[in-house]
């Protein structure tokens, strides 16, 4: 069968991250959403995205085709409901479709047509940004099972601290330097050579992707997920990095959400509580205001390739876009545009040019090609946010 991942209604509701990519390949948990559901389809996926991510992010379609909701995060009854699905029929939850048959051209489905089942089980799905760091702790439990089941850890290495060592697994190559592991109040994942450095300090649900490191004294809350090739220092709380980004020193980060090729400075610190304990609204690309979270903690949410300076401060509910740089003292307002440049004293535009020429640095430094579809990504999402940089 061939399995197509849709970005569904969510989509804009999940920017800034979905500017550089399909809600399909958002990190929550430790695997991506299209990770998650290939790895239980037993089948590679496509995708239906927005149409300048479409070079990078292909559809497959065939004579018969099963496409699903990508907001939705695939559980094992889930998975077999999609498994079975016939001609002409759908899956629903409340009023959302979640994945439905067709052997026509999806732009020519007719749902009101389709025989209905109701999924009526439990089901994590993604609608907001900050339902990455709310719903990671069971993300994690899950993945973690899904990924352990039937395998074998690599052995505690001698010298490290640890609880529950039922709930630790560490992948072939992994290196844990005379540190502590706490996973009584969740499962500790480290991937494949990843490292843990001295005197890091790690309290479950935590997850560690390939190749990341966590920096010595490192001090990390659960839930916290690190993808491949990120770096931490400091303390951490809660936070979700997509991959290959790095906070490397002192500083606080907690309940945000961090995507990809960002960097965050040395002694960068995030607030994640108001003074007066209310409730944090968030800026929404979709409503374009500030909506109500119906959280009292939540901290950073910072787009793709966006950097912070020493000592940057970031109040409650800051949302950052893409490729921005943030630096100076004092907070810097609650919403910074995509290809910002500045802080609190004031912003100016951070011109495209500049911004491909540092993306394809920081790309090279980790072994990955800025290559012409990414320069053609972000020169288009340079034009689709002018509206948003009033400097």
């Amino acid at each position: 069968m061939n399995y197509i991942l849709f970005d569904g209604t969510v989509r804009n509701a999940l920017l800034p991250f979905t500017f550089t990519r399909p809600v399909a390949d958002i990190r929550i948990g430790i695997l991506t959403i299209r990770e998650k559901w290939e790895k239980q389809l037993g089948f590679t996926t496509s995708t239906i995205t927005e149409e300048y991510l479409e070079e990078k992010y292909p559809m497959v379609e065939m004579e018969q085709n099963i496409l699903i909701n990508a907001s939705f995060v695939p559980s094992k009854a889930l998975v077999e409901k999609v498994q079975n699905l016939k001609q002409n029929q759908a899956i629903f939850k409340n009023d959302e479709v979640i994945a439905f048959f067709t052997n026509e051209n999806q732009d020519e489905v007719n749902l009101d047509t389709y025989e209905r089942e109701e999924f009526n089980f439990d089901l994590l799905q993604i609608k907001n940004t900050w339902d990455l760091f709310s719903l990671n702790d069971q993300a994690i439990s899950d993945d973690f099972e899904l990924i352990t089941k039937g395998r074998k850890s690599q052995p505690i290495p001698e010298g490290v601290k640890y609880l529950a060592k039922e709930n630790i697994f560490i992948e072939e190559g992994a290196e844990i330097l005379f540190s502590v592991l706490n996973a009584s109040s969740g499962p500790i994942y480290i991937g494949k050579n990843a490292l843990v450095m001295e005197g890091s300090l790690i309290r479950g649900p935590f997850a560690m992707g390939e190749h990341s490191v966590l920096k010595m004294g490192s001090k990390i809350y659960g839930a916290t997920t690190l993808g491949p090739k990120c770096t931490i220092g400091g303390e951490v709380n809660n936070v979700v990095l997509f991959g290959n980004s790095s906070k490397g020193h002192e500083g606080y980060l907690g309940n945000s959400v961090i995507g990809e090729w960002c960097n965050i400075g040395a002694d960068t610190n995030n607030s994640n509580l108001k003074n007066n304990y209310a409730e944090v609204r968030l800026w929404n690309y979709e409503s374009e205001k500030f909506d109500k979270t119906g959280l009292q903690f939540c901290g950073l949410m910072m787009g793709d390739h966006s950097k912070s300076a020493i000592n940057t401060m970031f109040n409650t509910g800051t949302v950052i876009g893409v490729s921005s740089n943030i630096y100076g003292s004092n907070f810097p307002r609650n919403f910074i545009p995509s290809f910002s440049w500045g802080g609190a004293a004031g912003f100016t535009t951070y011109q495209i040019n500049k911004a491909n020429e540092t993306a394809n640095i920081v790309m090279k430094r980790k072994n990955e090609l800025f290559d012409e579809k990414e320069e053609r990504i972000l020169e288009h999402i340079f034009e689709i946010t002018k509206k948003y940089r009033h400097f």
